[in-house]
């Protein structure tokens, strides 16, 4: 077992080690008949302060300082997480803290990280051999077929197993940086809105009670118009540089047959779909608490088989086939520490937007909220999309989520349009930066140790800026008008 996956399987680990410590120190806590929640009428925005400052930090430092970043991005993480930590258990004792703490550990971070990894150790199995030839139809194929993927195996599964054949089929040509940027758009980010297996924050909202398939039925219109805009687009302009290239040059990696390896992690991948499935259908109505905070059966089977099909998956793949995709655990160890701190300090935030009105978020609740107390979702799906693209849009979706009144039920019946445009603006406009979703940065790096040149970080929003912006200005139009503020 590698260094890195050691200390990505630690991660989860200390976090409810933190946890079982810090209660294994305070027995009146399980013995309290009600949970010592945090009472964000209390709680000013100060407390704020670590969940944007992690998330500035993830936003600048690797851009700023990536030699730093790169060597102690989980210091980084640990620092921010202890700066809301330890004053809260110093202001308002180590009760509320600890519960705090495990109810997000148990019910929000570890399944979500236990998911990702899952998906990404069975999507690294899986390797593409042989070669396409990049033509326009063929490059807009490829863009649709993983669009398609990313709503099953996630837009990070999808990116990492077709953006090396991509590359591979466009290797003769000689303008191809738009292939590129429209895989981002459409692999990376859009295509993931089919389940919540396509994108973190889906899965968040899955984690928080709404059901598998709402966002099939409630996102596919939303996703299918972007995706066709975006596909003809790509094939006019495509097709445009393809003539103006003339003939073909010289193929380094002339065409050959396509062909599969790894085969068991295609159906391990179908087991996961299945898991996460079984697990919001299936509910035998058992539960246990642990610091005051209800685990139900199904949910914890389902992260004990996603377990089992990470080890399985370990097993079961040549380890020629992961040295062939590069597979290496550095990315899913970075996401790991990352969110452990994002969790810890998106706590303070979460509470005061569950205070409403009565809390230090009352001008944001007003700002999306119609003079009728109904939500504006135009607001709703800019704001949401906005932070999305420069933060991190899982948070960023749970934060709205809460700002909508947190009620799974309420959301998915008469406020599912609100609901669907906080999910389209934190999965959509994650496109409009290489920091907005994690894939981004990762095609962009898989591109250059290719030996092509991606655009610069404002070279690429400026075409997301002259491609998406408007896009999404007609989706708002067609599908979030709703009432003006």
């Amino acid at each position: 077992m590698s260094r890195q996956f050691a200390a990505l399987a630690a991660t989860p680990v200390l976090v409810f080690a933190l946890v079982l410590a810090l209660g294994g120190a305070m027995p009146v806590l399980a013995a309290g008949p009600e949970a010592p929640a945090i009472d964000g009428r209390h709680l000013g925005l100060a407390w704020v302060l670590p969940f944007i400052g992690i998330l500035l930090s993830i936003a600048i430092l690797p851009l700023a300082a990536p030699r730093f970043w790169h060597h102690h991005f989980g210091k980084v993480s640990a620092a921010w997480a202890a700066l809301v930590i330890v004053p809260f258990a110093v202001l308002h004792g180590l009760p509320s803290t600890v519960y705090e703490i495990a109810h997000l550990a148990l019910l929000d971070y570890i399944p979500f990280i236990v998911l990702l990894a899952a998906l990404f150790v069975v999507t690294g199995g899986i390797h593409i051999r042989g070669n396409f030839y990049g033509s326009p139809s063929m490059n807009t194929a490829l863009l649709a077929v993983g669009t398609v993927l990313a709503g099953w195996m996630g837009t990070t599964g999808a990116s990492m197993l077709l953006i090396r054949p991509v590359i591979r089929a466009n290797d003769d040509r000689r303008h191809k940086i738009h292939v590129f940027v429209f895989f981002i758009f459409l692999v990376s980010n859009i295509g993931g809105a089919l389940t919540p297996l396509g994108d973190p924050p889906l899965f968040l909202g899955f984690l928080k009670g709404v059901s598998f398939f709402w966002t099939t039925e409630h996102l596919f219109s939303e996703m299918l118009f972007c995706v066709i805009v975006l596909l003809a687009l790509f094939y006019a302009l495509d097709s445009y540089w393809y003539r103006k290239e003339g003939h073909r040059r010289r193929d380094p990696t002339p065409e050959s047959p396509i062909r599969l390896e790894g085969g068991a992690n295609i159906i391990l991948l179908m087991v996961v779909v299945g898991i996460v499935l079984a697990s919001g259908t299936w509910n035998p109505g058992v539960s246990f608490t642990v610091f005051h905070v209800p685990l139900e059966l199904q949910h914890v089977l389902r992260d004990l088989a996603l377990v089992g099909v990470i080890v399985a998956s370990l097993k079961l793949t040549p380890r020629k086939v992961r040295t062939d995709n590069t597979f290496t655990w550095g990315p899913m160890a970075e996401v790991a520490k990352l969110f452990a701190g994002i969790f810890v300090t998106i706590a303070p935030a979460l509470a005061i937007l569950r205070a409403g009105p009565d809390g230090a978020a009352a001008p944001l609740i007003a700002l999306v909220t119609g003079p009728d107390g109904q939500p504006l979702d135009v607001w709703y799906f800019w704001l949401s999309g906005i932070l999305s693209s420069f933060l991190d849009n899982a948070p960023t979706y749970l934060v709205f989520f809460n700002l909508a009144g947190g009620d799974p039920q309420v959301l998915m019946g008469a406020l599912a349009s609100t609901l669907a445009a906080i999910s389209c603006g934190a999965v959509f406009m994650g496109a409009n930066s290489y920091i907005g979703n994690a894939p981004n940065f990762m095609v962009k790096a898989v591109v250059e140790e290719a030996g092509i040149r991606m655009p610069s970080f404002f070279g690429y929003m400026a075409w997301s800026s002259a491609i998406l912006l408007p896009l999404f200005a007609v989706l708002t139009f067609v599908f979030f008008r709703g009432p003006a503020p």
